[in-house]
């Protein structure tokens, strides 16, 4: 019996290890077939039946509370609530207290215990009371979880942090110990705080679309919830309104803000038979439009589980320091066991003294800072993406983009709009009155394709009155890359590249094709019973954006730009002069293209492939990342690629190349400034100067810089000048 996979929302997931721990645990439970934690969105993933009872009890180490993720609107609506609840100052500051009023309480019985140091000295009955109740009530939570783990022969940060609490009261340093365990519970909270401002991002995103919609139900138009809105029901959209779901314009006509699922700055009209996505804004006009997608199956929605889902795809530098961290955590202990008892035994020096160095090397050894070095870098970048319209399914892509060395491009539909007009139609003989005929003839036969080429010559057809309906098409055949062939009224067509038809090799035929495609034209011959009968020439504009992209590009590092294109190479090479790419591949059949990527490959190591996500598959695949161009339009671009920009603006492109490698310069920046903290702290362990108020410091010092370095990528624009050039 196969099993399903349930989603579980997650409340009280403070740190990277707890996660792994709890993800462990699950998946020992008898009626859990297998688990997966995403640490970055809070949640659980789980193949079985387990019941939310089980699955709190293999969280009760941190008291964690689960409840089923079923993705309805009523449970983001009371999350919005609750953000606007504590938006003022003091609304903060009473959210604050409420949520670690244990730490102020504790705050305070520190501050009365040091005042009573100083009036009745350390040793005093009421000293020692007040620093063991501010202990007690910041860190019970910590010293149950370090004894539970200890029992267990199970070895995290709250096991340091218990056995130096312990040890350091044992040893009448009730003071430092107090602080320590306040500074330990600060350290936890901002830890906590930092996850949830990068997490921000993922909620802006599930907030954008809204609770509820006009919809057309028995001749009248009334308000419902979006999740009881079904296939093909009609919605009814006010200027200023937010669009509830996916669907087709079916009459009207505005311009609409796309910029919470795309990116795009710019306005775009939505006329009759236009798409438009669930979240984006109606600006100005009245429209009617019939859903296609159900509130689960939106491109919000499949762009928030995407995102969701790439958290947990780690990056090798993730992978590695939680490995690191498994054997890191024992070391540590080891090395301070040695440096309690090797003084005292080989050099007669003061086992009090020694010891307490001990403890310090626990509390300097905590891990926090080198394990959330990298999940909340991913997070932020990830979250910052995606609301500017670019969708990264995983930190190993963003990764791996950070080191791109070559670029490779398609042309239709990528570094041009996509969208060839016809500009040229010749007759090849001398029989001119059937020209038209012809035309109509071709365009009944385009009419079955969905190749840009071919729309091209059906809208063609149709501004020029021919009407092509009338035709009956029998054994319609499509050769990938190279054209299609087809009967009517008995005649044989074949529509292709100049290349499929010996008769093009004349010379005043091939002269015609050459001049227009040195003018940057793409040209179609048609032959009719082996007889060549048509040219058809059309041309597709450079996207406006292209240039400037692949200017900026280069201006990043990225050397090596190629366009690959099934187009001839006369019209390639004219359209890569244009762009200034350095290279150009053209007459390429998919399989052509798939060995030019591997050939980029041998040559410049990681390489990236830009195209539509459905005809350059194959290459997207075998790219070291593949990107997809308008991936908000079609599923198969969000499932297929690794990186999907959701508009057609190819500025974009540059914008997250910079947001990788930033992302890696800051994930390298905080694993070193983590470990180099420690190691400087460990060192003042020779001279003896290493206290218990030092390692604390270093430790929740690492925490709070690693986290707001990390957080920074909340914030980098996709319009910011220091994005798109160096």
């Amino acid at each position: 019996m196969i099993q399903s996979r349930k989603t579980y929302k997650i409340e009280g997931l403070s740190c990277a290890n707890c996660a792994g721990k709890f993800e462990r645990n699950v998946r020992g439970l008898a009626s859990v077939e297998d688990a997966q934690v995403n640490f970055g969105a809070s949640k659980i993933y789980v193949t079985g039946d387990p019941t939310v009872e089980e699955l709190e009890g293999a969280g009760a180490f941190e008291n964690l509370k689960l409840t089923l993720d079923d993705r309805k609107k009523t449970a983001v609506s009371s999350d919005k609530a609750a953000t606007v609840q504590a938006t003022s100052w003091l609304g903060r500051a009473k959210n604050f207290y409420e949520t670690h009023q244990s730490i102020c309480v504790a705050t305070l019985f520190m501050f009365l215990g040091y005042i009573s140091h100083l009036m009745s000295g350390e040793n005093h009955m009421m000293t020692i009371l007040l620093f063991a109740c501010s202990i007690l009530l910041s860190g019970s939570e910590l010293l149950i979880r370090g004894v539970k783990n200890l029992v267990h022969l199970e070895f995290d940060m709250h096991t340091l942090m218990t056995i130096a609490v312990v040890g350091g009261a044992i040893i009448g340093q009730w003071g430092e110990v107090a602080a320590v365990v306040i500074l330990f519970a600060i350290s936890e909270a901002l830890e906590t705080f930092s996850m949830d401002k990068a997490r921000q991002s993922m909620q802006s995103l599930m907030d954008i679309a809204p609770d509820e919609a006009t919809v057309l139900r028995n001749g009248q138009w009334v308000n419902v919830p979006v999740e009881d809105i079904e296939l093909n029901e009609t919605l009814y959209i006010k200027p200023g309104q937010k669009i509830a779901l996916d669907g087709i314009v079916i009459t009207g006509r505005a311009a609409v803000n796309q910029a919470a699922i795309t990116g795009e700055s710019m306005l775009v009209e939505k006329v009759e038979g236009a798409e438009v996505f669930a979240g984006t804004l109606n600006e100005d006009g009245v429209l009617e439009v019939r859903v296609t997608k159900t509130t689960a199956h939106t491109t919000l929605a499949k762009m928030i589980q995407l995102v969701e889902e790439a958290q947990v795809n780690q990056t090798p530098a993730q992978a590695f320091i939680e490995k690191f961290a498994r054997y890191y955590t024992p070391a540590i202990m080891i090395i301070a066991l040695l440096v309690a008892i090797i003084p005292p035994i080989v050099l007669h020096q003061s086992f009090l003294t020694w010891l307490y160095q001990g403890l310090a090397v626990l509390v300097v050894g905590c891990p926090c800072a080198l394990v959330i070095a990298t999940p909340i870098s991913i997070v932020s970048s990830i979250g910052n993406a995606a609301k500017n319209g670019v969708l990264i399914k995983g930190g190993i892509h963003l990764e791996q983009m950070s080191r791109i060395r070559a670029l490779a491009f398609d042309k239709t539909g990528t570094l041009t709009v996509g969208q060839p007009e016809v500009t040229t139609v010749i007759s090849l003989t001398e029989t001119h009155d059937l020209a038209d005929k012809w035309i109509g003839q071709v365009a009944a036969i385009e009419n079955r394709s969905d190749h840009p080429l071919a729309r091209a010559i059906v809208r063609y057809a149709q501004t020029q009155h021919h009407h092509f309906e009338q035709y009956d098409v029998t054994d319609f055949r499509s050769q990938t890359g190279q054209g299609v062939t087809a009967n009517i009224e008995g005649q044989q067509f074949v529509i292709g590249q100049p290349q499929l038809f010996k008769a093009a090799q004349s010379s005043s035929t091939a002269k015609q094709v050459q001049q227009l495609q040195e003018h940057g034209h793409t040209v179609i011959l048609v032959s009719v019973d082996d007889q060549l009968r048509l040219l058809i020439a059309m041309r597709d504009e450079v996207r406006e954006q292209s240039q400037k992209a692949i200017q900026a590009l280069r201006r990043l590092g990225i050397q090596h730009t190629v366009m690959l294109t099934g187009d001839n190479r006369k019209t390639a090479q004219a359209m890569a002069q244009k762009l200034e790419l350095t290279d150009v591949k053209a007459d390429l059949m998919p399989v052509d293209k798939l060995n030019q990527i591997e050939q980029l490959k041998r040559q410049y190591g990681a390489v990236a492939m830009v195209g539509d996500g459905v005809n350059d598959a194959p290459a997207l695949a075998s790219a070291s990342v593949g990107i997809a161009m308008g991936g908000a339009s079609t599923d198969t671009a969000l499932e297929t690629a690794d990186i999907a920009l959701l508009s057609d603006d190819m500025s974009k492109l540059p914008f997250t190349y910079r947001l990788s490698k930033k992302t890696m310069r800051i994930i390298k920046a905080n694993i070193t400034f983590a470990i180099a903290i420690k190691l400087f702290a460990l060192l003042l362990v020779v001279p003896g100067w290493l206290t218990l108020w030092i390692a604390v410091f270093s430790d929740m010092g690492a925490t709070l810089i690693v986290a707001l370095n990390a957080i920074r990528l909340l914030y980098v624009k996709a319009d910011d000048p220091e994005v798109v050039a160096d």
